[in-house]
């Protein structure tokens, strides 16, 4: 089961949330004395984690699935891994997916886990989002009471990952298509020296009414070519260029590794902050 990413910052009765955990999604399958851990795209990981290996066989129980994250790798004496679990699958001959989530973990609670099997813990903040990007975690899973397992991409667990915000330059923008008005996406950069560095396109975060302010703002600072001096990916088509003397704040996930925004969205316009002022700032 995956989550679905969201922008969104919520909370309610019907949902409990946990911290995201930067590490290796892992299955792991007992029964007996055999024990499996896959990876989400089904490669062997037991030697990877033998202790968390060894942990699984030792559970009290005939056979099992669990659900989890692992963290660290194991290398010799001096390394150290931990498997935070957080779902229940399976448990002696029961198929728990069709359980409810609480279900669930009531009887994940009952399972005796020894180092380094860790269960998940639920947070109890009232705005998770805030402690998460306090404490540097990767962003936290919103999971709904009374949801079964499903082996896919569920609404039912939602990921909220922490955002960085950058002030950019708006270089030019994309068509409209299907229902959209007055633009498509812009094309942002920042300035590097005397460079306009590609940093990707923005499509998400506007109205109506701010599609049509920046179409017509944006109409009258048109240019023949592309400003941007450097990155790749420029589109070919449906684009139009422009001055470059707009600035916008955008909120987004990370950099990829090459220069581009990952999930990008549109928090406003930054009308005091001049073009020319507005650098790649580090995370």
């Amino acid at each position: 089961m995956a989550a679905t990413l969201t922008h969104e910052r919520f909370t309610g009765p019907e949902w409990t949330f946990e911290r995201k955990l930067d590490g290796i999604r892992l299955l792991a399958f007992k029964r007996g004395d055999e024990v499996r851990l896959l990876s989400r795209n089904r490669l062997p990981r037991d030697r990877s984690y033998p202790s968390v290996a060894a942990a699984v066989r030792a559970l009290p129980a005939g056979d099992a699935i669990l659900d989890g994250e692992a963290t660290g790798v194991w290398r010799g004496e001096g390394g150290a891994a931990a498997y935070h679990v957080f779902d229940l699958l399976w448990l002696d001959g029961r198929d728990l997916r069709a359980l409810p989530l609480e279900q669930r973990r009531a009887l994940l609670a009952g399972l005796p886990l020894a180092a380094p099997l860790e269960r998940v813990p639920l947070l109890h903040e009232e705005r998770p989002w805030e402690r998460a990007r306090a404490e540097g975690w990767e962003g936290v899973i919103a999971k709904r009471l009374g949801s079964p397992y499903e082996p896919r991409r569920s609404p039912h667990w939602v990921k909220m990952k922490v955002e960085a915000t950058q002030e950019l330059v708006v270089g030019g923008f994309t068509d409209p298509q299907g229902g959209r008005v007055g633009l498509g996406a812009l094309l942002v950069g920042y300035f590097d020296g005397d460079d306009l560095v590609f940093a990707g396109r923005v499509g998400t975060g506007f109205d109506t009414r701010l599609l049509l302010e920046l179409r017509g703002r944006l109409d009258a600072l048109e240019i023949d070519r592309p400003p941007f001096t450097r990155g790749t990916g420029l589109p070919r088509l449906r684009a139009h260029w422009a001055r470059p003397e707009i600035v916008v704040q955008v909120a987004f996930i990370e950099w990829t590794v090459h220069g581009k925004l990952r999930h990008p969205r549109l928090l406003g316009l930054r009308d005091d902050k001049a073009a020319r002022e507005v650098t790649r700032e580090s995370r």
